[in-house]
């Protein structure tokens, strides 16, 4: 980037090499700085542009918030944030402004009260003392603002604020203080790299050689990884703030107030009352590109379009309408198109790390994330579960002027939405369409997000409009039509699109040397056979839930799923020796996925090939090319729902006559049309595992109930073996593992789950909910809840519990099942 501060001449006097350099001086670089220094790694250089604060940590509001997040690794941040913050004074001498005055979120309406519940009980689980108080309790809190319509509170005493510009202030000299040496006003102009790895950072005043390089430039940080080829899709957006003249009795040890339905968040300010906004519709800012020398800048606010909501938010505090207005901010601040941080190694560059898009959560997460990002780099292995918020989650079209412009408006305005479970973006939408897209709609399939790919969430029966789906808690008005789609997968025949699933071919003389040694079953045994695999590190914990089919000896298929897709590519690609004869390749777009299952699917195919598709000549996990119509079909005898089925890898380009050919075929046997509603109530019926989902990469093999996939017997080993065994020994019956993935069954056939309900043994919190679904097959909800014991979780251990569930503030019995609820022996799949 061009230097913004037009200083010439000798500059500072930089080293000539550094084992670290982080570009970059708000709230992220300088808490990374900060923890690799303290941890060790004094080679530290920090560049930032002009001075550390200048660009969106300067203005933030400086909310110091646990409450909130049903992700349990932004929840653990988010309080060891807040603890860093109180400490940080007495450790560096400088001032923070951290004041635990307290916080207080309010629900005005049903579904926001559910939500609060739902998420209170998780923070409480994780750790968070988090109240649920009076309409009266609020006032008395917070006596200015209107309580007539609260119907509850949610407070939690030790959150409160902080000073952005003073904590930043702290955490740079504590890095000094460690020996890390900070530069300002010297701007990284570009990166320097070599095979695939990045070697250090050009300035004005020279370059520096590095092992390390991290974008922490903020606003700035997809500029910045485009000088490297590395793709960061963040886009700034106007935010806004309006503080008033004094208030007479306004104290600053009320707590935070906070009323997403109003718009808006309040705090005393210098006498008067700070109103923070995120308004439902914003405006992003500088879509061509952030100036390289806008510094402690400014935005002339638009009164005009921000005028609706700002009246909104001060009915909230009616006082400050009478008082006159000190400041109305507006400043630039960033978000993505998910709202989650875009966090890690770059999949472009070898050792080339991000840490930005924190979508104004950068100041109350800052210290856990710096912390996180530290780790993660000294030891290659981040260890807290970094699915949700991964860079290799982000694709190159999201960074298009277009899908930033129309996607931001709606992910700033997320912030303050209710946050329904089934929400699916709305903007920025068809970028990405199965070849059969067309068909679907004319069937009555009513489209969600998949990855940015237009996925078949549920099909309106015959002769009705798939309406816009009418969000909630509760059964919406697809419920019947996705019970529908359930029971003939179950009892008939469905026809279901997994397009966007992530496909590749890896093909060469060491194909299968490579793919054995990456994965931890044996996926290089005879041709013609899929093989259900997982990927592991070093330490033994998954990397990747995939399967792997040998179609000869130097072709191998992979199939992962599509919020994997980079990091599939990536982890296969980085595991490929230089020497090895051996070609990863992305043909997810060759091949439309159609998945033909239940106990009908193979009456359907066989009358529409002349394969042998009997169940000897045909057997689970066959592989082979078959014949539809005037199309070759690579056919495998695979499930993820747990019935007879078969999954059609189809070349784009006859896709539309197979499918044709299928559904023709089809009405005889009463084939039904399927969506992701019925994959995930299938699936989660079986137990079924979903990487990002219910298992991620602080779960090893064993405790995540697979170790039925991985041979450690086969030649050659795999990646991972050695902390496998290791693993192994320290259990070596699964029924001495103290940390296990179980099914949960809700025995009440009323409530619903989604994510993150607490269960309870004996009243005793001792998991939660990482994916869930309704089982209308069994009856009722059911989940994959990692259970933490402190003791062996054995079947008798479940079963001589009272196990119980918490759902918004109520307690269901429940009933816990190591083996798969449905079709445990697997005699449907097998059939």
């Amino acid at each position: 980037m061009s230097n913004p501060t037009g200083l010439t001449g000798a500059g500072p006097n930089l080293p000539k090499h550094a084992r670290v350099v982080v570009v970059g001086g708000g709230i992220i670089g300088t808490s990374l700085a900060y923890h690799l220094a303290h941890a060790g790694w004094k080679d530290v250089v920090l560049l930032e542009r002009d001075r550390i604060t200048s660009g969106t940590t300067w203005h933030a509001a400086g909310l110091m918030v646990s409450f909130g997040s049903t992700s349990e690794t932004s929840t653990e941040m988010r309080k060891y944030t807040r603890d860093l913050y109180a400490r940080l004074e007495a450790e560096t001498g400088q001032a923070t402004g951290f004041k635990p005055v307290g916080f207080i979120e309010v629900a005005c309406d049903k579904d926001r009260l559910e939500e609060y519940r739902r998420v209170s009980a998780f923070n409480r689980y994780c750790g968070v003392n988090v109240h649920e108080i009076s309409a009266k309790e609020t006032k008395d809190l917070f006596p200015i603002a209107d309580t007539s319509d609260v119907l509850a509170g949610f407070y939690v005493k030790e959150d409160g604020r902080v000073n952005p510009v003073d904590v930043t202030m702290a955490l740079a000299k504590g890095a000094r203080m460690q020996g890390a040496k900070i530069f300002e006003e010297t701007p990284a102009t570009g990166i320097l790299k070599k095979d695939g790895r990045v070697t250090g950072v050009t300035t004005p005043y020279g370059n520096i050689e590095a092992e390390y390089v991290v974008n922490c430039a903020g606003m700035w940080g997809r500029q910045f990884g485009a000088l490297a080829g590395v793709n960061v899709p963040l886009q700034a957006a106007e935010h806004y703030y309006l503080i008033t003249e004094e208030i007479k009795g306004i104290s600053s040890s009320w707590p935070v107030f906070e009323d997403p339905g109003s718009y808006g968040y309040f705090r005393e300010e210098v006498g008067g009352l700070m109103i923070g906004m995120f308004e439902p519709v914003c405006a992003p800012w500088k879509i061509e590109g952030i100036p390289s020398d806008f510094s402690f800048g400014e935005i002339p606010p638009d009164w005009d379009r921000m005028m609706p909501y700002l009246e909104k938010a001060m009915k909230r505090v009616p006082i400050s309408m009478d008082v006159g207005v000190k400041k109305f901010f507006c400043g630039p601040e960033s978000f993505t198109a998910d709202l989650r941080p875009i966090v890690g190694e770059a999949p472009e560059l070898k050792n080339y790390f991000v840490a930005a898009g924190l979508n104004s959560i950068g100041i109350l997460t800052g210290g856990g994330m710096g912390r996180v990002l530290a780790h993660w780099i000294m030891t290659g292995q981040p260890d807290v579960d970094v699915t949700g918020f991964n860079i290799d989650r982000v694709h190159p079209y999201q960074s298009n002027p277009r899908y930033r412009r129309e996607r931001t408006v709606e992910s700033l305005g997320m912030v303050y939405r209710c946050h329904y479970p089934t929400m699916s973006p709305e903007t920025a939408r068809g970028a990405k369409r199965s070849v059969i897209h067309d068909r679907l709609a004319a069937a009555g399939a009513y489209f969600k997000d998949v990855s940015g790919w237009e996925g078949a969430d549920w099909y309106a029966p015959k002769g009705k409009e798939p309406e816009v789906e009418k969000l909630s808690f509760g059964r919406q008005n697809w419920f019947p039509y996705w019970e529908a789609e359930h029971k003939a997968a179950r009892e008939g025949v469905i026809l279901m699109d997994m397009s966007f699933m992530s496909k590749f071919m890896v093909q060469g003389r060491d194909a299968g040397k490579v793919l054995n040694w990456i994965s931890a079953n044996n996926v290089d045994g005879p041709s013609g056979m899929i093989t259900y695999t997982q990927w592991l590190n070093e330490l033994g914990k998954l990397e990747a839930d995939l399967t792997v089919t040998k179609l000869d000896d130097e072709k191998f298929f992979v199939v992962v799923t599509d919020t994997a897709h980079r990091h599939a590519e990536t982890w296969m690609k980085r595991n490929i020796p230089s020497d090895a004869h051996a070609f990863v390749t992305d043909v997810t777009s060759s091949y439309c996925q159609i998945n033909i299952q239940g106990p009908k699917s193979r009456e359907l195919l066989q009358s529409l090939t002349t394969a042998d598709l009997s169940n000897e000549a045909f057997p689970f996990r066959k592989a082979a090319d078959i014949d539809i119509g005037y199309a070759r079909v690579l056919c495998v005898r695979i499930t993820y729902l747990g019935e007879l089925g078969y999954e059609l890898y189809i070349p784009s380009e006859q896709a539309v006559h197979v499918y044709d050919e299928l559904v023709k075929a089809g009405e005889k046997f009463g084939l039904k049309h399927a969506g992701l509603k019925a994959l995930a109530s299938l699936r989660m019926e079986k137990g079924y595992r979903d990487y990002g989902h219910d298992i991620d990469n602080t779960d090893n093999v064993f405790e995540a109930g697979l170790s039925f996939a991985v041979d450690m017997n086969k030649p050659g080993g795999f990646l991972g073996k050695t902390a496998a065994l290791a693993q192994k020994a320290e259990a070596p019956q699964l029924s001495l593992l103290k940390r296990r993935l179980v099914q949960v069954f809700v025995q009440n056939p009323e409530p619903m789950l989604f994510h993150a309900e607490v269960v309870r043994r004996n009243g005793k919190p001792i998991g939660y909910i990482r994916a869930a679904s309704y089982g209308h097959t069994l009856g009722g909800a059911v989940g994959l809840a990692m259970i933490e014991a402190g003791e062996p979780i054995s079947a008798e251990y479940l079963s001589q519990g009272k196990w119980d569930i918490e759902i918004a503030g109520q307690f269901y019995p429940v009933s816990l099942s190591l083996r798969p609820l449905y079709d445990p022996e697997m005699k449907k799949i097998k059939a």
